[in-house]
């Protein structure tokens, strides 16, 4: 069954004199435990899609069903409230308050969730023993390299136990080597936990380690297949 599907969805920002059309009638599906790459070059609309699609942003028109949900029909609570229960997210940028500690950036999605503190701090926990980061709970995130900082963000992503994890350019400030460790982490959990892994990303060798790949181009697919 579809986990994810797109449909016809397009968008258009019309900041400036002329409209720009970011996304161009795009269509695809994504089952359930598939990972799958969203490949393109800077500009492409790979981000905006991936935004899109984690309900980061609404389109200008097209559907998007989650799990056979029309998300379009739902409420902004009801909104919300799936985007935290279903999504992960790993992100290049990290989005992490240095000034917090490990454990608490971790928990944040789960206080959103409306957890217990005890219950969020045990399920923090186990969170970061899986990307092994246990040790640096009560660290502050500041003080971490970056590919600790990469792997905080996994356990940030998998605590609220997603079905979803959507990872933009997750290895994109790191070196090869920590790069290939956080890869390893991703695609263990798609390929032990089931997690639905997309990965957006201009890297070729990254997207060929997926089950499949949506090429875009000038905001539309261009190619869609297995590897």
């Amino acid at each position: 069954m579809s986990i994810i599907e797109v449909k016809n969805l397009t968008k258009i920002y019309r900041d400036g004199s002329e409209p720009f059309r970011a996304l161009d009638n795009v269509s695809f599906q994504i089952e359930a435990g598939e990972s799958v790459a969203i490949v393109g070059k800077s500009g492409s609309g790979k981000s905006t899609l991936m935004h899109l699609t984690a309900l980061m942003d609404k389109p200008t028109s097209g559907e998007i069903l989650i799990d056979g949900r029309n998300t379009a029909k739902l409420k902004k609570r009801e909104l919300n409230k799936l985007r935290n229960q279903t999504f992960g997210f790993v992100f290049q940028q990290f989005f992490m308050n240095p000034k917090d500690s490990v454990i608490t950036n971790v928990m944040l999605p789960l206080k959103i969730a409306g957890i217990s503190s005890k219950k969020r701090k045990q399920i923090a926990m186990k969170a970061l023993q899986a990307v092994e980061l246990d040790d640096k709970a009560f660290s502050k995130a500041s003080n971490l390299s970056g590919g600790q900082k990469q792997r905080v963000c996994i356990a940030r992503a998998i605590a609220n136990n997603p079905k979803i994890i959507f990872a933009d350019e997750p290895t994109g400030n790191l070196d090869t080597k920590t790069g290939d460790k956080v890869e390893e982490i991703l695609f263990n959990l798609n390929k032990e936990r089931g997690v639905t892994l997309i990965i957006v990303t201009h890297d070729e060798t990254l997207a060929a380690k997926c089950d499949r790949q949506i090429h875009i181009q000038d905001g539309k697919i261009i190619s869609e297949g297995e590897v």
